[in-house]
């Protein structure tokens, strides 16, 4: 937000003020201003009043004219000019020769055979607004020849405040609320706002007006007519342009400068389009067609203002079309409501669509100022249209009041918080010029907290300790060492999980972390052919691409995979992080930790790297929980798996996650040489498993017997289970030793190695247990391989 100190000297006497440094200790106590400070009009000299006498047509153009210009010297000034306004008799902004505008020093210049001695300039031209239609005209009874310095404030020192140090600050977002500050750090007088009585209009007609939803808190609005004057004055258009506004016409110009000043929104119907007022939500969507000429689309969550049941205003956002003040409007309502921070806030997002207004809106305004916001309007109306004519009372509901915000504490609490000894009288002068009530008994203090700032900044006695030590300046403390004592904290379980898993990843393997949003990538996984899970959304999302909550990493991680296919032909990534399974019964969404695993190669065949990524979550369970791992078969509809190879993880019985391999179909759109596999299992039930710990066990005093069989099968988890079913303490390991294929199919080599602890073991005792487990398999169909 950009602050004119021109405005804030209406209300605080800056004489003999550094301004530079009250700007710097502004930043450093109440808010942050931006690096640059803008100073307006220093680089504009030698522009002065004249009055053009002559007017001819250019012989040679017919966009130019000559003309003759009295700048109040002995001579008349030759002039070209192509402005379409000029006329005679009009007083015009003149840069004389030498006159500095911008960069550009004025010097006699040839314009198609005629040479002009100086520039009659546009309010553009010389910086004060943003209008290029003409030369600027002077309607101030004035001398000839006067700077226009000196009739205008052009003069001025113009810092931004970071919207964002203001966001519990409703207060501040105009110039009477920071000049309420400045005057605190001067320690100046902080001049009264001038404005109008309204009760001297007691006696004629309310307006038709009646709030029929809770959304608006308070709605104030009185109605003029009369109304002559169309242009602002001059002063009113360069605060305006300064301030990062466009002049508009007087009686949008006069809200919009009042918004600047008080931070109180306003806005202006023309009467002719507003005679019943009701402010409500309506049951149904439809379009409305706002001041900016767009057709936006309106859900029954937002908040409008009607002309009885025709909608003629977004409450907070923005005013519609059809009851704009145009060219001829005579009579105006006037509005100056309050509405509920957060629905003015949510209608913007769903609406896309942020304005002024609604930024001031959604702070919690202050509904004191709507009243008082009219008042200003009034008298500034009045003070430059004499003849307009106030033609209703002050009409004013007041549907939502904030409780009155009292806090109580004592001077030993103020010395325990800051640290320093700041005396009672120091304490009641900050909090008294800053507008709080002070009452002092003894060493207690009773403060009553201003409306401006109780609607959501100043609730705690915390918050007065703020206030005080900010204005007394952070740079008066004294620095010293904070003692206090350290206590070791014992990291969570879940958490030194997560570190062993991302160090065994990385030291271990090599891979690389990355990071992604919980949402799913919709646009990139719609270029790979991955099909979006149905799941939680977004609600008002401003772009399509996030609207949708990831249910897994996979999809992700694989577009991830997509992006740095050129970094190495072979690599791999992970991440730790969240997804979103549906709703649990309280309506929150049930969010998961998950592990994801993507495995990239160009020059490895596909089961290499399916084994590649098994061994890999094997040293994992190994290294953190010392267990095995167990595969079961499992079937999946989703697009990217492939159906085969897809299998379920076990732990201790507990299921983890999956293991699996891209589809074809997606893998090929990744890069068409290359093999990827995944897994994803769940970090919370993998903390959950037991962890058997490291079990030391005497070295083996007899000989071990290795066994390799070699099965007919294209899957191990039969053998497996066999191997189990058998269940002889003999049976010290087993093992794959290899896999191959031929003309009879695929083949698995496994190695059993046996043992026992008191004696040597015989051919004939682990031959029988090798059979029974060649028996098993064979009734299920899985011969040896002869």
């Amino acid at each position: 937000m950009l602050i004119s100190m021109n405005w804030i000297a209406d209300f605080v006497d800056l004489n003999g003020v550094d301004l530079n440094a009250l700007i710097q200790k502004f930043s450093l106590s109440t808010a942050e201003v931006e690096n640059e400070i803008f100073y307006k009009g220093s680089d504009l000299s030698g522009v002065v009043v004249a009055e053009i006498k002559s007017v001819e047509e250019h012989p040679k153009s017919k966009k130019l004219h000559l003309l003759k210009v009295d700048i109040g010297e002995e001579s008349l000034v030759d002039v070209v000019c192509g402005a379409p306004n000029v006329r005679v008799g009009m007083k015009t902004a003149f840069a004389k020769l030498g006159a500095q505008i911008g960069e550009i020093t004025i010097a006699p210049r040839e314009l198609a055979g005629y040479t002009s001695h100086g520039m009659c300039c546009s309010e553009k031209e010389l910086g004060l607004s943003d209008e290029n239609s003409g030369i600027m005209e002077i309607f101030e009874d004035v001398a000839l020849g006067t700077d226009i310095k000196e009739i205008y404030q052009i003069d001025d020192i113009v810092f931004e405040v970071d919207n964002k140090s203001l966001t519990n600050r409703p207060d501040l977002w105009g110039h009477y609320g920071i000049a309420r500050e400045i005057a605190t750090l001067c320690g100046r007088e902080l001049k009264p706002l001038p404005k109008a009585d309204l009760s001297v209009y007691n006696n004629l007609p309310k307006i038709d007006l009646k709030i029929e939803d809770p959304l608006c808190h308070r709605y104030s609005c009185l109605q003029f007519e009369n109304i002559t004057r169309h242009i602002s004055p001059v002063n009113m258009r360069i605060r305006l342009f300064y301030c990062g506004m466009r002049a508009i016409n007087f009686l949008a110009d006069l809200t919009n400068y009042i918004m600047l000043e008080m931070g109180q929104p306003m806005h202006a119907f023309d009467s002719r389009k507003v005679e019943k007022i009701r402010i409500k939500r309506f049951d149904k969507p439809f379009t409305f067609k706002t001041l900016d000429g767009v057709e936006r689309n309106i859900d029954e969550n937002t908040l409008m203002i009607c002309n009885d049941n025709s909608p003629v205003a977004i409450a907070g956002i923005m005013g519609g079309l059809d009851s704009e003040i145009v060219g001829d409007t005579s009579s105006l309502t006037l509005e100056s409501a309050t509405f509920d921070a957060s629905s003015v806030r949510k209608s913007s997002s769903r609406l896309a669509h942020r304005t002024d207004a609604s930024q001031r809106y959604e702070k919690s305004l202050d509904p004191e100022l709507t009243v008082a916001a009219i008042e200003r309007f009034v008298k500034i109306l009045s003070d430059f249209d004499s003849g307009v004519r106030v033609t209703s009372s002050l009409t004013d509901e007041y549907a939502y009041k904030y409780d009155k915000v009292t806090l109580n504490f004592d001077k030993s609490f103020v010395d325990r918080y800051t640290g320093i000894e700041i005396s009672n009288d120091t304490i009641v002068n900050t909090l008294t010029a800053l507008g709080f009530g002070v009452r002092v008994e003894n060493d207690s203090f009773t403060v009553d907290v201003p409306s401006w700032r109780a609607t959501k900044d100043v609730t705690l006695k915390a918050d007065i300790i703020e206030e005080i030590t900010r204005i007394y300046g952070y740079d008066n403390f004294n620095i010293n060492t904070t003692v206090a004592p350290l206590f070791p904290v014992r990291a969570f379980l879940e958490k030194t999980t997560d570190e062993q898993v991302k160090d065994i990843l990385v030291k271990s393997f090599g891979l690389h972390e990355v990071h992604s949003y919980i949402w799913a990538y919709t646009d990139e996984q719609k270029k790979l052919g991955i099909e979006i899970e149905n799941n939680i959304k977004l609600l008002n999302a401003t772009n399509p691409n996030i609207e949708t909550i990831r249910k897994s990493m996979v999809p992700n991680q694989l577009c991830q995979v997509k992006s740095n296919t050129s970094y190495a032909a072979d690599f791999g990534v992970f991440e730790i992080a969240r997804v979103v399974n549906g709703l649990k019964e309280n309506g929150l969404c049930k969010e998961e930790k998950k592990l994801c695993v993507t495995l990239f190669s160009k020059t490895k065949d596909v089961a290499t790297l399916y084994y590649d990524l098994a061994t890999i979550l094997s040293s994992i369970v190994d290294d953190v929980k010392h267990q095995s791992l167990e595969y079961k078969s499992a079937e999946t509809t989703l697009n990217y798996i492939h159906p085969r190879n897809y299998n379920e993880i076990l732990c201790g019985g507990v299921s983890l996650g999956y293991i699996g391999i891209v589809h074809p179909t997606v893998s090929k759109k990744i890069d068409k040489k290359a093999s990827i596999v995944f897994l994803e299992i769940d970090m919370d039930k993998l903390v959950s498993v037991e962890n058997k710990g490291i079990h030391y066990v005497e070295a083996p005093k007899y000989p071990t017997i290795d066994v390799d069989v070699t099965f007919v099968s294209d899957k191990y988890a039969p053998i497996a289970s066999a191997i189990k079913e058998v269940n002889s303490p003999l049976i010290k390991k087993e093992a794959v030793v290899d896999t191959y294929e031929d003309e009879s199919g695929k083949s698995i080599t496994v190695r059993l190695t046996f043992m026992h602890e008191e004696r040597t073991l015989t051919k004939d005792e682990v031959m029988e247990i090798v059979d029974k487990i060649i028996a098993i398999l064979k009734n299920q169909g899985i011969e040896m391989k002869q």
